[in-house]
């Protein structure tokens, strides 16, 4: 696999973030698959989305992985001059790793001429590092704004490790530890990595130097120095952006350790097209389009059902032992065979199971599902309906692209056998 790595990071003069050289030849796109971040930067604020601002954190939709891919599609045909496929958020990648796996592996298969490329805070990083190197993934960015957890404490405001949220010098801590572990292993892999600093002034203006010579001593292919972007409603509201002339005197500072990047745009987290031509605006509309698709009957023809007897729609997602497969010929809906549930346990890895179990079914109709589980499967490209009733009066209006909403009449939030699954599969 590492050859397999390093002979892609051969063409890395196809990325515009690592060769500036073909910043106006070669171009990006970010698919905004990762909404949850782990951590609390504090000049980060991604409550605002505006066309003409860029900046990370912001996007105009989020997207599943089905979606995504769908995406991808049009941007092609577009924008054909695109050579790298990147997720940037807007939270973090690994805050959201299912998705942003599912992707990479969708995009990897459909299009596998293209640079993978991921940027993260580090946090979740290391436990997807093999992963990552498995999927073909060539470039990642982590931003890494300290090397001193006294410095890095004034930076963050918390830092979440799975459900212990952790603040202060104890945050910066863990957050670093991460970090440089993160690095070390995308080293090893032989992976190209680069490493952004917001630059704070007050902060740790005079502190980057010393994350430069770090970078430099562990072996960074590129060190991005960033002013900071003043957000509203933040710590950092009323810090005063550093002077382009600062900016190239902490580069002149900082080369002599590591090489600089000198072309930075601030790239949105759904930024699309050249770096220097960015065409988020104008493909807004297939973006937003995108976010709404559903496989269509062509793509995935049939239809997965949970029953008891083959009449009705009467089992919650959790308690079937198996699925009935559906689909329409001639005007006529036809049972074609049953296929088995994975077992139970397992959280939501159950799930994933069970989306490629279903990997031809555009829907499944259950009498409840929790929220994790359906969403999970909606990431898939399967559409989880949720009613009660016969199951023809469902594939009726799943096969005419009829409101499947109309069909639901109560919310079912545990499995009817009583265990439940308390929204995350754990249960089931």
């Amino acid at each position: 696999m590492k050859d397999i790595v390093m002979k892609d990071i051969m063409s890395t003069n196809r990325h515009p973030c690592f060769n500036a050289g073909v910043k106006g030849e070669c171009g990006r796109v970010h698919l905004p698959v990762a909404p949850k971040c782990n951590i609390k930067c504090n000049y980060c604020n991604r409550k605002y989305d505006c066309v003409n601002e860029s900046r990370p954190g912001v996007s105009s939709a989020v997207l599943t992985p089905f979606q995504a891919l769908r995406y991808m599609e049009q941007v092609m045909e577009k924008e054909p001059r695109i050579t790298v496929a990147g997720i940037a958020g807007p939270g973090d990648p690994f805050a959201n790793p299912r998705e942003t796996l599912e992707t990479i592996r969708l995009v990897k298969e459909k299009f596998p001429h293209l640079l993978l490329c991921l940027a993260s805070n580090g946090l979740g990083l290391p436990q997807c590092v093999d992963q990552l190197g498995d999927l073909g993934v060539t470039h990642v960015t982590i931003t890494i704004n300290a090397v001193d957890p006294q410095v890095g404490k004034d930076i963050y405001g918390w830092v979440r490790d799975g459900k212990i949220i952790y603040r202060g010098r104890e945050a910066a801590e863990l957050l670093l530890d991460r970090q440089l572990e993160a690095v070390g292993k995308l080293k090893e892999k032989g992976m190209l990595v680069k490493v952004n600093t917001i630059v704070v002034p007050g902060i740790n203006d005079e502190h980057v130097v010393d994350v430069a010579r770090k970078m430099g001593e562990m072996g960074v292919d590129l060190h991005n120095c960033m002013p900071v972007f003043p957000n509203k409603e933040t710590p950092f509201e009323n810090v005063e952006e550093p002077s382009p002339e600062l900016m190239t005197a902490i580069r002149d500072r900082t080369e002599i350790h590591v090489p600089q990047m000198h072309h930075c745009t601030r790239c949105r987290a759904d930024a699309v097209g050249l770096l220097e031509e960015d065409r988020s605006g104008d493909l807004g509309g297939c973006l937003s389009a995108c976010s709404t698709l559903v496989p269509s009957a062509e793509e995935r023809p049939r239809v997965a059902v949970a029953t008891r007897e083959g009449i009705l729609v009467n089992q919650h997602l959790g308690e079937a032992g198996s699925f009935q497969i559906w689909e329409q010929q001639k005007g006529e809906f036809r049972m074609v065979e049953e296929r088995q549930a994975p077992p139970t346990g397992g959280g939501l890895k159950r799930w994933e199971k069970l989306a490629e179990i279903l990997h031809d079914c555009r829907a499944v109709l259950v009498s409840g599902v929790g929220e994790n589980p359906g969403k999970v499967l909606f990431e898939r490209g399967i559409l989880p309906v949720e009613m009660d009733g016969f199951i023809e009066m469902g594939l009726q209006l799943v096969f005419s692209g009829g409101n499947v909403q109309s069909l639901k009449k109560r919310s079912a939030k545990s499995c009817a056998k009583g265990q439940g699954c308390g929204g995350d599969g754990s249960g089931c």
